[in-house]
């Protein structure tokens, strides 16, 4: 099978009532075009999207797939992140933390909250952030919402 839309989202009420089968996308393709993909009871699927898939990227619970019977809904798993909170009296310093993951071409979303961000996990980028003042990180393991990304896409660098 071939998808070739995202169609809606899982929770449109068109879908109410159907199987719901899922396609895990690693959060580092959300932002590919081209998928070849193994749904749970072994079935292959293809997933061709058009260039706009460029710019907004797959989501979690994006659905590529309905019949009578069921839907095929994108999976995100959960992953290593750095989860970043600055100190209310030091506020000066989401520039320099936005700055130091946007230099190292890193994926960018906001938390929970004001003052909160979050970051694909690496021990360099850890350490560095660890050191700032008024700046406090926890590796967590979880997949952020990707509605609150604030980088345009997802590792798409080129120089």
């Amino acid at each position: 099978m071939v998808c070739e839309n995202i169609i809606g989202k899982l929770s449109d009420k068109k879908f109410e009532g159907l199987n719901v089968q899922y396609v895990d996308i690693e959060w580092h393709e959300t932002f590919k075009k081209i998928h070849l993909k193994t749904l749970e009871n072994g079935e292959e699927v293809g997933i061709k999207l058009d260039n706009d898939i460029l710019k907004k990227g797959i989501k979690k619970n994006d659905v590529i797939y309905a019949d009578e019977n069921r839907v095929i809904a994108v999976n995100i798993p959960d992953f290593d992140v750095i989860y970043i909170k600055v100190d209310d009296n030091h506020k000066h310093m989401i520039a320099k933390v936005c700055y130091e993951i946007g230099n190292r071409h890193a994926s960018l979303f906001y938390g929970e909250n004001e003052n909160e961000f979050i970051t694909p996990y690496t021990a360099p980028l850890f350490e560095m952030l660890e050191k700032l003042h008024g700046v406090k990180c926890t590796k967590k393991h979880m997949c952020p919402d990707f509605e609150k990304s604030i980088s345009a896409t997802i590792n798409n660098h080129t120089h």
